[in-house]
């Protein structure tokens, strides 16, 4: 498997894979993704070239986001000063759920921090879903505290405030990397 930039020309397949995790979710009784992604800001975070994807063969196995933007509202000045990569919209394929990609994918991400010189891999996860905080907590990432106060970015309430990190350190992942070399980041002045 291989992981790659998106390109525009994915952004349906990226749509399509958004509503299956969502449908997935749904059935596991969680709220969470329930109103459709807009395809403008996902093709805008695309062209950002932030998006990845794992690729095995011809089939999206698998996404991530790695941006050094963190929402507005979660992260403290102190926090933010510090240099780090926030994940975003981690999915996996249910046709390869069970592989550890999203484990893999997450020493990916947390080797890509590393090399752009971040000290944390940071994440901001839904308030209410239990099972995916206790992935994480299994995947070393440890939870920092949980912001309920506040607007999401989109002017709807807050349900993704359950942040966690972990130090941004190389890692073998087993991915063939077919990125380009990340861009350095630094914390706020």
């Amino acid at each position: 498997m291989k992981i790659c930039p998106a390109q525009p020309h994915d952004l349906a397949t990226l749509l399509a894979f958004r509503e299956e995790a969502a449908a997935w979710l749904s059935h596991l009784g969680t709220d969470q993704w329930q109103r459709p992604y807009p395809a403008d800001k996902l093709l805008a975070t695309i062209d950002a070239g932030v998006v990845f994807m794992v690729r095995d063969d011809d089939t999206t196995a698998a996404t991530i986001t790695l941006t050094p933007e963190a929402e507005e509202g979660l992260w403290t000045e102190e926090e933010l000063r510090e240099p780090c990569l926030f994940i975003n919209k981690l999915t996996v394929a249910r046709t390869h759920a069970g592989r550890n990609i999203g484990g893999r994918l997450l020493d990916w991400a947390g080797d890509r921090a590393c090399r752009a010189g971040a000290k944390w891999l940071r994440l901001d996860a839904w308030t209410t879903n239990a099972a995916l905080q206790t992935y994480y907590l299994r995947q070393g990432i440890e939870h920092v505290r949980t912001v309920r106060q506040g607007v999401a970015v989109n002017g709807g309430p807050r349900v993704s405030g359950w942040l966690a990190q972990r130090a941004a350190r190389p890692a073998e992942h087993g991915f063939t990397d077919d990125t380009p070399a990340p861009k350095q980041v630094l914390g706020l002045p």
